[in-house]
């Protein structure tokens, strides 16, 4: 996720503010020394002004950071010096919210993880779900609703089922399902459990009772999902990165649920291949595509002007391709209402059906064409023509067909796995993440709430880790109670995304699974293709120089300014960075 960091340019404007920030978590983040403020010495010269202050680093054991107070021998003063040292932390963080509050993160941003510039793109691939159809929460509430009815009607589960409704704030992507023990969880980048997020059913299952299930919190390698985030070959684990997976995880969330209300033994292996066969029943048998074509405006959103970004591509000579594992009518009447009749003559190359992510991988199918009236056609396929429509086919014969090959190519789509994996690690394409949820996120980001908890977070995390070392009685009840707060804080920005599994991309202070597979497989990411319409087809994105955890913990560089709440372009003036690494 973006940093609550600043940029230069913002914090120069007042020095006395910079220098209070500088100072302030330099303290709080730096073992065995402390920041002073060293006015007499040159930091940066300007022809506009006197030169800033320079702040300067000097030796001083942390058991000495002042001296007299630290000598004392009574519990009591003792306690009333570290509560005074809690309090001016406090008032200093609480003096920074103002200077921090004024630099929001534009959630209409395009995110790089590596560095890419639209200039040396010249052939531009979409998937269709969630790329360039985006749909309303109506969807969801009808697969879950379609699943449920076939489970009770077709797989004979108990008519008590229908007491359950689609319940959309839920369950978040990219949640890991353990299938033997029925359990949904969060794991973070480095395999362990988000404790507090783990469900059976519907509710939270102890701490304690995980911590023993797994003996630990750590999920080893072998038991999770394989690849493309299926629990197959022995694994046990199943990650659910699509979209259309909520209403999945949430009917799994649900019939384990009434089970376990109504002392039902069941064996829960069955209850997710029956969930699962049931879901894909929805989707396979078309009941979600010809649901979706007789009431389109209810469950397309017009609103991500996908439209103008085709036409923007297309007015600027770019070459355009779709490959989507939907069918043919179902694309064809969802790009008629949100592109127009005329959508064909954008794109190159239509492909449809391509059961991705084989479309990648397998090379024994080779492409079929497809009349406007759905036939298949048994001719071999020599050229890929526009304005023809072609089915499942394999990525490898696609790339003789049309010799786009290699880094000119970029391609979007909002499945981690099926869509970008195998394009950046074996092709060389470039990688294109939507990630609608983002929007969202970063708007929760920019409130006063978060602001103001996560400062505060950050800065008491500081001051523990600097006062820990005071192991008597008395000092250890106090820096207790600021461990007691800190987990509060925690939990309470968890809940301020979603109330039982937190943000998509943080468990806590580590990046999620999923945010670690986005780093990996996307070059850019962003919550819409409209966000392309921000910038012009020069543009360079580059990655910000993030601290590690051993390098400085205030980097003017670490700030994407192209992020913060400054204006984008208009149709004369292009974005400009502030401040370049």
């Amino acid at each position: 996720m973006p940093t609550l960091s600043l940029p230069l340019s913002n914090l120069l404007r007042n020095k006395e503010s910079f220098k209070r920030l500088i100072a302030h978590f330099k303290y709080l983040h730096t073992r065995r020394g402390i920041w002073t403020v060293n006015t007499s010495s040159p930091w940066i010269s300007s022809s506009r002004g006197p030169k800033s202050a320079l702040v300067s680093w000097r030796q001083v054991p942390v058991g000495q950071l002042t001296a007299g107070d630290m000598c004392t021998s009574s519990s009591e003063d003792k306690t009333s010096w570290l509560w005074s040292i809690y309090n001016e932390t406090k008032q200093q963080t609480q003096d920074l919210i103002p200077v921090i509050s004024n630099n929001f993160v534009n959630p209409d941003t395009i995110f790089a993880n590596n560095q890419m510039s639209l200039q040396d793109i010249e052939i531009y691939g979409f998937d269709y779900d969630y790329t360039l159809a985006f749909y309303s929460s109506h969807l969801h509430t009808l697969i879950f609703n379609i699943a449920r009815d076939i489970l009770i009607d077709e797989h004979r589960y108990p008519e008590g089922l229908k007491e359950y409704d689609y319940m959309p704030n839920f369950v978040i992507r990219g949640l890991h399902y353990d299938v033997q023990k029925a359990l949904l969880m969060k794991i973070d980048a480095f395999h362990y459990i988000q404790l507090g997020t783990v469900y059976r059913g519907l509710n939270p299952v102890p701490e304690k009772e995980v911590i023993a299930m797994y003996e630990g919190s750590h999920v080893p390698l072998e038991i999770m999902s394989d690849f493309y985030g299926k629990s197959s070959h022995g694994h046990t684990m199943k990650q659910f990165m699509d979209i259309f997976s909520l209403p999945e995880m949430t009917l799994l969330s649900c019939v384990n649920d009434y089970f376990l209300k109504h002392n039902i033994d069941y064996e829960p292996v069955h209850l997710y291949k029956d969930v699962k066969e049931a879901i894909g029943d929805v989707h396979v048998r078309g009941i979600m595509y010809r649901a979706v074509e007789a009431d389109i405006e209810k469950y397309i959103c017009y609103g991500e002007q996908t439209h103008a970004v085709l036409r923007k591509l297309s007015k600027n000579g770019k070459k355009m391709f779709l490959i989507t594992n939907s069918p043919f009518d179902f694309v064809d009447r969802g790009m008629n209402y949100i592109v127009g009749k005329d959508w064909r003559d954008l794109f190159d190359v239509v492909i449809v059906q391509a059961d991705k992510p084989g479309f990648f991988n397998d090379r024994r199918k080779p492409f079929r064409r497809v009349t406007d009236k759905g036939v298949l056609l048994w001719d071999r396929i020599h050229h890929l023509e526009k304005g023809q429509i072609y089915k499942q086919g394999n990525l490898y014969e696609f790339l003789r067909l049309t010799g786009w090959r290699g880094s000119k190519v970029l391609y979007f789509g909002d499945h981690i796995y099926s869509d970008l994996a195998d394009l950046t690690l074996k092709h060389g394409w470039r990688t294109g993440a939507i990630i609608p949820e983002l929007r969202k996120e970063i708007k929760i980001m920019n409130t006063e709430e978060y602001v103001h908890t996560m400062t505060w977070l950050q800065a008491l995390t500081g001051l523990l880790e600097q006062m820990q070392v005071h192991r008597d009685p008395a000092s250890q009840t106090v820096i207790q109670q600021w461990i007691n707060e800190r987990e509060e804080m925690r939990l309470r920005t968890k809940d301020i995304f979603n109330a039982q599994f937190g943000s998509l991309f943080r468990t806590y202070h580590n990046p999620t699974y999923f945010s670690r597979r986005l780093s990996r497989f996307a070059d850019i990411y962003m919550p819409s293709l409209s966000c392309l319409l921000n910038y012009d087809l020069q543009h360079t994105f580059y990655p910000r120089r993030t601290p590690l955890q051993h390098e400085s913990p205030i980097w003017p560089e670490q700030t994407s300014t192209g992020a913060m709440n400054i204006p984008f372009q208009t149709p004369n003036r292009h974005i400009r960075k502030i401040s370049e690494e």
